[in-house]
């Protein structure tokens, strides 16, 4: 559906709907179930492999010192690549603006303020959008800095 006056797409009400609200909360859904699992899977490995270093510690082995050293550099390479990949992080952030999108969907369907006007179409797209950029712009900021070795030897430097 085009506007005549101004050439541009003109998208439904239902369409918008479907094709991007529905679509950005599935996306943001799946990257915080992915986030979670990612996460809670490396972090019941790091307690599992934790516990067994005092358990091994008492027993005698000609190799055992082996296993006990590798369980420790097992834990630091699993959190190393959860404060890398930011799974926690990520995990929050994805189920919050899931959460807040949901709320906007609902509360637009049941025309609950401050959806209860004419307008409410726009209000709605106005405010999904800038939850979307807002995500966008916290996420390009995030990896921003985990791309910028500058930005790490500085934080490093200053002891952050």
């Amino acid at each position: 559906m085009y506007n005549s006056s101004s050439k541009k797409p003109n998208m439904t009400e239902e369409a918008y709907l479907k094709d991007r609200l529905d679509d950005q909360l599935a996306w943001y859904d799946k990257k915080s179930q992915y986030n979670q699992k990612r996460f809670k899977l490396l972090s019941v490995v790091e307690i599992i492999a934790a516990a067994f270093i005092p358990f091994l510690s008492g027993m005698e082995g000609e190799y055992l010192h082996l296993l006990i050293g590798g369980l420790g550099v097992f834990i630091a390479v699993a959190a190393a690549v959860i404060a890398l990949f930011k799974y926690q992080e990520n995990w929050i952030q994805y189920r919050t603006t899931a959460e807040q999108l949901k709320h906007e969907k609902y509360i637009y369907l049941t025309d609950t303020k401050p959806y209860d006007t004419e307008d409410k179409f726009h209000l709605l797209v106005e405010r999904v959008e800038s939850l979307i950029s807002k995500e966008n712009s916290t996420w390009a900021s995030l990896a921003h800095k985990r791309t910028n070795p500058q930005q790490r030897h500085n934080n490093v430097n200053q002891g952050r």
